[in-house]
């Protein structure tokens, strides 16, 4: 065992800045290093690698429970979707398959509901089963090519950055696309001005949904000549699309004839019958919407998520593992302050963010203004008990 010299790289004591001794040698800070990187490197690998073998794919109903700890309702929303994402698995380990006759197709969703009623929330949740890479888009942002905006394909950008930039690994990704709906042909009258963020966009996604070799900008924004690109093929994206699509409920009624002219009974009921409308949703209403027939024919699963009642709006206030409650109950234990929501508190919370019409998202702000004052003179009391009285004097 030589005392002057590291017993891995060979290098001398004057040539590395440190020596540690262990047992029978000595190692220096570069293999130290080196060392620390093979290991970040291969669990990294581990973590990241999708399921090999069937039987370590969770099945749908496992899915399903995971979601139903963070988001409350939404059944049918949550059951197609953890159909969507096994399946999405089962593809990529036939894909693998050397003696395959059969191809199987992948089914990309889309998903309509109100605002605030868990379409993002069940994309960000699904993303931390998953073992794939995971990104959420807007469409907003997007524009044809050549205009001031984003091209389709920075989606992939996203997709590719989550990826650490490896190609093979964001092949098998998962993107949710969200507000989908404003994409939407504005028009069926043809116009003297360009729909730039419209039909143009719902073209240029067409051959990213279907599964094609796309050349990508690896930092994103607009391509330019001298920009190296990256070839990424789409074929085993699954793509999740998901937006309010405000005014859908008018175009199924139209085509149910259930739109009543003058005070008739039908018209009298509607309230009654507003939450079956979304479940006759199919693709022709979408078209009638303004998306293009070349893209919902890409989107096969078409799913739908309920208007949030106020007995929902209040489990969610107080089940979901990071419930609004239980993030606020957690702040203040910070500060050595036990706070307490009484039930007619909550109920109240409610009342005041279903009148805002804002969804489940507007919650928090609510809960925010009601405990405003406490948190600013944070430190004075041991003990907080938010009452319904409290709530009403804040809002």
């Amino acid at each position: 065992m030589n005392a002057n010299q590291c017993s891995f790289c060979g290098r001398s004591r004057n040539e590395v800045q440190m020596l540690i001794s262990g047992q029978d040698g000595y190692i220096c800070e570069n293999c130290i290093e080196q060392a620390h990187a093979i290991v970040k490197e291969n669990l990294q690998g581990k973590k990241g690698t999708a399921a090999v073998h069937l039987d370590e794919l969770k099945k749908p109903k496992e899915i399903k429970a995971f979601l139903d700890e963070y988001v409350i309702g939404q059944d049918q929303a949550k059951k197609q979707l953890s159909i969507a994402v096994y399946n999405h698995y089962k593809r990529l380990l036939h894909a693998q398959e050397e003696n395959r006759d059969v191809e199987i197709e992948k089914s990309n969703i889309i998903m309509i509901g109100e605002t605030g009623t868990g379409k993002t929330l069940l994309a960000k949740t699904i993303a931390r089963e998953l073992n794939v890479p995971f990104c959420i888009v807007d469409a907003t942002i997007l524009t044809e090519a050549g205009y001031v905006g984003e091209d389709v394909e920075s989606i992939l950008s996203r997709l590719l950055m989550v990826a650490d930039y490896d190609v093979e690994k964001a092949e098998k990704g998962i993107v949710f696309i969200d507000e989908i709906d404003k994409i939407a042909r504005k028009s069926d009258n043809p116009s003297i001005t360009r729909d730039v963020s419209g039909e143009g966009v719902q073209q240029g996604l067409l051959k990213l949904l279907e599964g094609s070799i796309v050349n990508v900008p690896p930092q994103g924004g607009r391509k330019h000549p001298d920009q190296k690109y990256i070839q990424v093929n789409t074929q085993n994206i699954l793509f999740i699309a998901g937006g309010a699509f405000d005014g859908i409920k008018e175009i199924i009624e139209r085509r149910l004839n259930k739109q009543a002219i003058g005070f008739s009974a039908e018209k009298i009921n509607k309230t009654d019958e507003d939450e079956d409308t979304l479940s006759q949703i199919n693709a022709t209403d979408l078209r009638s919407f303004g998306l293009i027939p070349e893209l919902l024919g890409r989107f096969p699963i078409i799913t739908y998520l309920d208007k949030l009642t106020k007995e929902t709006m209040v489990r969610i206030m107080k089940e979901p593992k990071n419930s609004i409650v239980n993030q606020f109950v957690e702040l203040f234990k910070m500060d050595g302050i036990r706070l307490e929501f009484t039930e007619g508190a909550v109920a109240r919370i409610v009342d005041e963010t279903m009148e805002k019409g804002l969804g489940a998202r507007g919650l928090r702000g609510t809960t925010e203004k009601v405990l405003e004052d406490y948190m600013f003179d944070i430190g004075n009391q041991k003990e907080i008990i938010l009452t319904d009285q409290d709530v009403i004097s804040k809002n």
